[in-house]
């Protein structure tokens, strides 16, 4: 994380636009949030527009605006966020999620630095930074065709990549005393102090829902908590733990967990020549081989003593 901020303090003083990356709940708005208070439009609004949220019918209002009677229900004029954000930063969550037909019209706003509100005659000039979020690999994204690669060159000037919370364990413990604090506070409780052993079961969940999840464990142990400080039974341990015991016991399954990478290729070879009944032309097609490495290999496994499979009657010439 001491690289992604030192990353962070550099482009925040840029106008670039900025595409966050990362899992759901990693604080990929926190960090945008963060961007924008370093940068020289602190001063200036920052507004979010979740594009996951909103139909797509209704998302083109929302972000350029409406004049008086554009369309059925269009009462009064509206200013949309593009316009309500002009000398500060605005905020697209979840790019990804947006119709590609309006990914043109936000390409336009972008590059133009301008926009029309609905029914209106007349461009607004814009003054706004875009920073972007994204739990999908965006490459991918364009790859199949379900985002413009045009939008997405425009929108990752500089790109960040949020990494999950089980992956920065020495993390959690202060962000969960951060959670505390603040809980405490909200709800007019004394600060409350984790305990040594509850901090231990943090650390070693798996968090899938990343900094979500444990800010949400966290307040609801402050709720439950009756005395100055925050215990294990004050946390759902099961839902904490289970996770991270599923994941344990899925890899403890595995029976090749504990091989060298040497003696699973074998197995899989000699079980591929096993499927086979034999045939080394059928099983080097399988494996994605050529036929001459796989009887280099066979003949290795024979000289120290494994049981090679034989071709079956009549496919003899296999050998």
């Amino acid at each position: 994380m001491s690289q992604l901020l030192s990353l962070v303090q550099k482009v925040a003083v840029s106008d670039a636009s900025v595409l966050v990356c990362g899992e759901s709940g990693t604080g990929k708005e926190v960090l945008a949030r963060y961007i924008h208070k370093k940068s020289h439009r602190n001063k200036g609004p920052f507004l979010a527009f979740n594009c996951a949220a909103l139909p797509d019918t209704l998302i083109e209002s929302e972000l350029f605006g409406h004049e008086k009677g554009a369309f059925s229900g269009a009462l009064s004029r509206r200013v949309g966020r593009f316009e309500a954000a002009n000398g500060g930063t605005l905020l697209l969550d979840e790019i990804s999620e947006m119709d590609v037909r309006m990914q043109a019209k936000l390409l336009r706003a972008i590059q133009e630095r301008e926009v029309d509100r609905l029914g209106g005659n007349a461009s607004i000039p814009l003054d706004v930074r875009i920073i972007a979020t994204s739990n999908r690999d965006l490459k991918s994204e364009v790859k199949y065709g379900r985002f413009r690669e045009d939008l997405y060159f425009r929108l990752n000037v500089v790109s960040l990549t949020v990494p999950p919370l089980r992956s920065r364990r020495l993390d959690i413990v202060p962000l969960a005393k951060h959670f505390s604090k603040k809980y405490c506070k909200l709800n007019g409780l004394p600060t409350r102090a984790i305990s040594d052993k509850a901090n231990e079961i943090l650390t070693n969940g798996i968090w899938k829902g990343n900094v979500r999840e444990l800010e949400n464990a966290v307040h609801r142990a402050v709720l439950l908590s009756s005395c100055d400080v925050i215990n294990v039974e004050d946390f759902n341990v099961a839902e904490v733990s289970s996770s991270r015991g599923t994941e344990k016991a899925a890899v403890n399954s595995n029976p090749w967990v504990g091989s060298s990478v040497d003696d699973v290729e074998q197995a899989l070879i000699l079980d591929t020549l096993t499927y086979t009944d034999g045939n080394r032309t059928h099983a080097a097609s399988i494996l994605g081989i050529s036929i001459r490495a796989l009887r280099n290999k066979l003949r290795n496994y024979a000289s120290k003593g494994a049981s090679v499979p034989r071709p079956s009657l009549g496919l003899a010439t296999e050998q």
